[in-house]
């Protein structure tokens, strides 16, 4: 994956393996979660809630304290291109850039991939071989915007990818046609 923000103040696990199961939005996994339709060893992903994507970056703490209040916190992991409060523990990785909604990594995967994350080497790896995510690179397709008219569906055609701070420049931002290599 590209640049991503991980808080390791607290963990008591630095590293985690497991199964992932994706969600295009913060409230589709909430949902599960409320449902408890995940399992210890889930890596739950949360994409298209990046700037662009959101927009605007939603704050997950709600998802991750469905997570704690079932005591499932340290049982699972949580990638997003979203963002994440002081308040959030666990192994909880948020504003992954490139953002799914312009192709970044996220946009790849697919429930059932293996994922595995290490804090301490500074890197998460998707055990799926090249080949099968150059298929998918080459097969992806953008969703639709969330808001075609007014400010937010402007704000969204004119931020920037959260690890250069998510600001907005004076017109759309071109972004590649395809997902950019991971």
């Amino acid at each position: 994956m590209s640049e991503t923000l991980l808080k390791v103040a607290g963990l008591k696990a630095r590293s985690f393996e497991g199964t992932a199961r994706v969600f295009d939005s913060e409230d589709a996994c909430a949902a599960a979660v409320r449902k408890r339709a995940y399992q210890a060893g889930d890596v739950l992903v949360i994409r298209y809630e990046g700037p662009r994507g959101g927009p605007g970056m939603r704050e997950m703490l709600g998802v991750t304290a469905l997570i704690y209040g079932q005591q499932m916190g340290e049982k699972v992991a949580l990638l997003t291109d979203g963002r994440f409060s002081g308040a959030t523990r666990g192994i909880c990785i948020g504003h992954i850039a490139p953002e799914a909604a312009i192709g970044g990594p996220l946009a790849l995967l697919k429930d059932g991939d293996r994922v595995r994350i290490d804090a301490d080497a500074r890197r998460i790896d998707v055990l799926v071989d090249e080949a099968e995510l150059s298929r998918r690179r080459a097969a992806w397709v953008a969703p639709p915007p969330r808001h075609t008219a007014g400010l937010l569906a402007k704000y969204a055609q004119c931020v920037g990818q959260a690890d250069a701070g998510a600001v907005t420049h004076k017109g759309p931002v071109e972004w590649p046609q395809s997902p950019p290599s991971s």
